[in-house]
């Protein structure tokens, strides 16, 4: 039994939904405690509940009866199996940080899977749709990640409904070499709103567009507005992400009650704007999620990023505990290359 203290670092739900992964591909029985204990609500939240569930699921894990609020989980993996599944996280909780915890196990599942997640797409705190769809899926693809995404529902806070399905075959994950950007060929993003006037979705676009025309051409961020059929409530966000010679860099903002359309857009742009002055090859929040994928990729892997964020050097920390592998890192000019390899 692997005994983790789920306060280290930056303690959070990621330490929590990774540890239970990286449980169900291992093997390995885990006990974890203090969970969320610096939050200001410590402990086991729905969204937490549900991504613990859904892993149990997928490896018929043995686990002692879970509560809201719990700062102890025990969690006994069985075998892991392919098949169709469905989850509802049953509030506006993130969709896309369930499925951080979902995809690497799919990924060693002994067959294709299909499963459709209810719950909130676009929600603060946590990665838009489009971002996962645009960003996160586009830097696994060379790795032999193969998952196709469709979009049923739009969610957000605080009702969700959401829906999204993923179909995934299983994949022997090659190692990933991105130590460059490289030359900038094109920008692309979406702005989208639900039950709001299309006038919103616009500004963001046009903020985002003022701050980058200057130096990214073509330049291409596409409006949607969602009516009920496609959106549960209001809501909205957009994502941008650059294409470069060797890479994909992104950056998002969720729309908030309150706060202006232009400053959404603006602040996406200088994100985005931001990686790509740095010259890192991926962006801060994609350097954090590539962490259990290349640590489960056959070889060494090796990428850059602008800075290591407390959630990616509390998952190197985490990942340690499970894999026979070691992360590196180095400080370099267009910020840190991450190195990881045997140990």
């Amino acid at each position: 039994m692997l005994e983790i203290d789920a306060s280290y670092g930056e303690g959070g739900g990621q330490l929590l939904r990774t540890a239970v992964a990286l449980a169900a591909i291992t093997g390995t029985p885990v006990q974890l405690s203090r969970v969320r204990a610096g939050r200001a609500k410590p402990g086991l939240a729905p969204q937490h509940l549900a991504a613990v569930r859904a892993v149990a699921q997928i490896c018929g894990a043995q686990l002692e009866e879970l509560a809201l609020g719990a700062q102890e989980l025990r969690f006994e993996p069985g075998a892991l199996r392919a098949g169709s599944f469905e989850f509802d996280i049953g509030t506006a909780g993130s969709i896309t940080l369930l499925l951080q915890a979902l995809l690497p196990v799919l990924l060693r599942a002994p067959g294709p899977s299909e499963v459709l997640v209810r719950g909130g797409t676009d929600v603060r705190a946590a990665p838009p749709l489009d971002y996962f769809t645009h960003v996160l899926l586009r830097l696994l693809r060379p790795m032999g990640v193969n998952v196709q995404l469709q979009e049923r529902r739009r969610g957000y806070f605080p009702r969700g409904g959401g829906e999204v399905q993923l179909h995934v075959m299983p994949a022997r994950l090659q190692a990933l070499r991105l130590e460059r950007a490289g030359d900038l060929t094109a920008v692309h993003g979406v702005a989208h709103v639900a039950n709001l006037p299309l006038h919103i979705a616009e500004r963001m676009r046009d903020a985002a567009q003022a701050r980058l025309a200057p130096r990214s051409r073509p330049l291409h961020i596409e409006t949607r507005v969602l009516g009920p059929a496609q959106a549960i409530a209001q809501g909205g966000a957009i994502v941008l992400w650059a294409q470069t010679r060797h890479s994909t860099l992104g950056a998002g903002r969720v729309a908030e009650r309150g706060l202006r359309a232009e400053v959404l857009g603006e602040a996406a742009a200088a994100d985005l704007q931001a990686e790509l002055d740095s010259g890192a090859a991926v962006d801060v929040h994609a350097a954090d999620q590539l962490l259990i994928y290349t640590a489960l990729a056959e070889g060494e892997s090796r990428y850059t990023a602008r800075e290591l964020s407390r959630h990616a050097q509390t998952a190197m920390w985490l990942i340690e505990h499970f894999l026979p592998r070691r992360f590196r890192t180095e400080t370099q000019a267009a910020g840190v290359a991450i190195t990881v390899g045997p140990a």
